[in-house]
């Protein structure tokens, strides 16, 4: 951001809170609701979160779609989980049932789970299909944003 703040939506809350770049691994809280912005774990969210963090976030948003049948999501679950302890606060992890998603599916393409998406600033960055281990998934978003 220009003026050295990131916008960051609250996990608990949807607002939108301003922080200064160099501020975000101070345990940044929340403006309107006092809760954490990162809590070293990924966001669940319904599409209408997918939205709002997708397009609201100017930092990263990695983005995690499983479905709750599918063995190899349910392997993957904890490994996406350790990833946020890696990437945050630079990066937004999310969890999007594609179950409960149907529409974004769609417009993203989705056929196969578990699938990465990686967005910046709404754009998609990058995506690919296939279970990963925690340093797959970090190393796969570091080289998609040119910071490995």
């Amino acid at each position: 951001m220009p003026d050295g703040k990131e916008h960051v939506v609250c996990p608990a809350c949807q607002k939108i809170n301003r922080v200064a770049a160099a501020k975000l691994g101070d345990q940044p809280k929340c403006g309107v609701c006092g809760a954490q912005l990162f809590q070293n774990r990924p966001v669940e969210v319904d599409p209408a979160g997918f939205d709002r963090h997708t397009a609201s976030n100017t930092i990263p948003v990695l983005v995690d779609v499983w479905a709750p049948w599918c063995g190899p999501c349910r392997m993957m679950g904890p490994m996406f989980e350790r990833a946020a302890h890696t990437l945050e606060p630079s990066v937004r992890l999310l969890k999007l049932n594609m179950d409960d998603a149907p529409r974004i599916a769609a417009r993203y393409g989705i056929q196969a789970v578990p699938t990465l998406m990686l967005l910046k600033g709404g754009e998609l960055i990058a995506q690919e299909a296939g279970a990963r281990d925690s340093r797959g998934i970090v190393d796969w978003t570091r080289q998609k944003l040119g910071t490995a």
